[in-house]
């Protein structure tokens, strides 16, 4: 395994996350603590969750998987990196009551301990923002952020979803209180999705946060999609099927897996390792539903993208450059 610091901090992490957004919806408990352990026997040491997972009428039960594979011990919370999110609401349908969602201090206190509790441990590595609150100011954001500091029960705090200009509005306040504020910022960012690096990642560089991205292989846009639909496979569904409904997409993706044929690779494999080779990318968040898919993520590591590759990944999803130069001279 490879690791890195996470953004600024003296936090080693491994250089891919393990997402559990599957665990619970679909994947049972057991399979979800076989992909843990796997994950963990491999030094995969990042374990990324939010207290929403689970979704419906069960969300909070991704957190509770990870706490009863924590209870069983071995060493398995002290290896682990642990990061959760707060902001979506905890309510169950029809059951809705003020103060149960977004980022006032009251409901970031409440979270917390609702996630500590699930997760069966005494303290988060990572609190991230699951997303901008745009009626909270970030004042009130981190004194509650250092009040759980000062108890011991974060240690770090993180973003997702954010803009630029909001991890450099976090990061100013964090910095007038004396805080060391954000230090990652978790986005939509892969080969077919680039737009984050307008301005999203120069905040994340300027600012010192270390970039997390998910969704890194678009849905499954990226990992042999055209192929396997050809091999009469699984049909693509979600963000992939509506992407490839677009004739133009479909191009790309086709051309996209035309070049990785060239050369032997793997399309899932190389849309990850693309991802290992931008600046200020800490690792992708792989979110595994199975010991196999897990597996392949981890292959990931060791592929070498040549430079004729990587400028043909370029020519086919080019990138929209930073900004203002994105959209002015």
């Amino acid at each position: 395994m490879k690791y890195t610091q996470l953004g600024r901090t003296g936090l080693k992490v491994s250089r891919l996350v393990l997402g559990t957004m599957n665990f619970g919806p679909q994947t049972d408990e057991p399979t979800s603590h076989g992909i843990l352990d796997a994950a963990l026997d491999a030094g995969l040491n990042f374990v990324d969750t939010a207290n929403v997972y689970g979704w419906g009428e069960n969300k909070g039960r991704t957190e509770e998987i990870i706490g009863s594979w924590f209870a069983q011990g071995g060493g398995r919370r002290e290896k682990t990196v642990l990061a959760t999110k707060v902001y979506g609401s905890m309510s169950r349908e029809g059951e809705s009551w003020p103060n149960e969602d977004r980022l006032s201090a009251l409901n970031i206190r409440r979270a917390v301990e609702a996630s500590l509790k699930r997760l069966q441990t005494d303290h988060i590595d990572l609190y991230q923002f699951h997303h901008i609150d745009r009626r909270t100011p970030f004042e009130e954001i981190w004194q509650a952020v250092d009040v759980l500091i000062q108890q011991g029960k974060i240690l770090y705090a993180g973003s997702s979803n954010f803009p630029g200009y909001k991890i450099a509005q976090a990061n100013e306040t964090a910095a007038r209180r004396g805080m060391v504020g954000l230090v990652s910022e978790q986005c939509l960012y892969n080969l077919a999705e680039r737009r984050a690096e307008m301005e999203v990642i120069p905040a994340a560089q300027d600012y010192g946060l270390g970039v997390i991205p998910w969704s890194p292989l678009h849905g499954g846009l990226l990992g042999g999609v055209v192929k396997k639909e050809a091999e009469g496979g699984r049909r693509s569904s979600g963000r992939s099927a509506d992407a490839l409904a677009n004739s133009s997409v479909r191009a790309q993706v086709q051309a996209y897996e035309d070049l990785l044929d060239k050369h032997g690779l793997e399309p899932g494999e190389t849309a990850l390792a693309w991802l290992l080779t931008r600046p200020g990318v800490t690792g992708p968040i792989v979110g595994p539903r199975t010991p196999g898919q897990l597996t392949s993520a981890l292959r990931a590591l060791e592929v070498e993208l040549s430079e004729e590759v990587l400028a043909g990944l370029d020519e086919i999803f080019p990138g929209p450059g930073p900004s203002p130069e994105a959209f002015a001279w």
